[in-house]
């Protein structure tokens, strides 16, 4: 199905960055499974910025390399997809990226070594480099009350319209409104194919 498909299209959650060591929200073990059952979180085990890419995220660029997957859409904000090598303008990060800054002014992007110390689009203590720029950066994590970006948002619906496969990976479908975005190929006549061990 995926090498026959002509517009492939993937939309990652947490699931596939559990085996590099960060935790999901909905497993077992999962930060809100276990805030649910009034469990002490865990601590987790690998800070972002240690965490490596996994053979998913590799699997992922290996696709985009050969033509085949068109558009990545990540609700992670581990930043695994871009330091796998996956290429920016191919992938819609909802929920933003904690090493990423952007500047609001020209809308330049600066993927860090390290993690931004805030959230919710948020000043930083940085400017945009720029020379007929220098505006304050922001954070581009969401917080809750945060709508999605546009940005992000417009091309990731963009690609589920056309897309004839989407193949989602280690999300649950349950946030909303990105969990609607994969339901856009179905009036195209597209598939859906869900991998996520919580649902088997």
């Amino acid at each position: 199905m995926i090498q026959k498909s002509k517009h492939l299209v993937v939309f990652t959650g947490a699931g596939i960055s559990t085996s590099c060591g960060l935790p999901d929200f909905r497993g077992p073990k999962g930060i809100w499974t276990l805030q649910r059952q009034g469990k002490a979180l865990p601590e987790a085990s690998l800070p972002f910025h240690r965490a490596t890419p996994s053979a998913t995220h590799m699997a992922l660029v290996e696709l985009e390399n050969a033509g085949i997957l068109k558009f990545l859409i990540s609700q992670n904000v581990d930043g695994l997809h871009l330091r796998s090598g996956m290429s920016r303008e191919k992938l819609s990060e909802l929920h933003g990226n904690s090493f990423m800054e952007l500047c609001p002014s020209c809308g330049s992007e600066y993927f860090r070594d390290f993690e931004i110390e805030t959230i919710g689009l948020k000043e930083t203590t940085r400017r945009c480099s720029k020379a007929d720029c220098g505006a304050k950066l922001r954070d581009t994590v969401l917080d809750w009350k945060d709508a999605l970006p546009p940005k992000e948002m417009d091309p990731a619906e963009k690609h589920c319209k056309m897309a004839d496969v989407v193949l989602c990976l280690g999300t649950s479908l349950e946030i909303t409104p990105a969990c609607n975005l994969p339901l856009k190929c179905l009036r195209g006549g597209g598939k859906i194919v869900t991998l996520n061990l919580q649902l088997c």
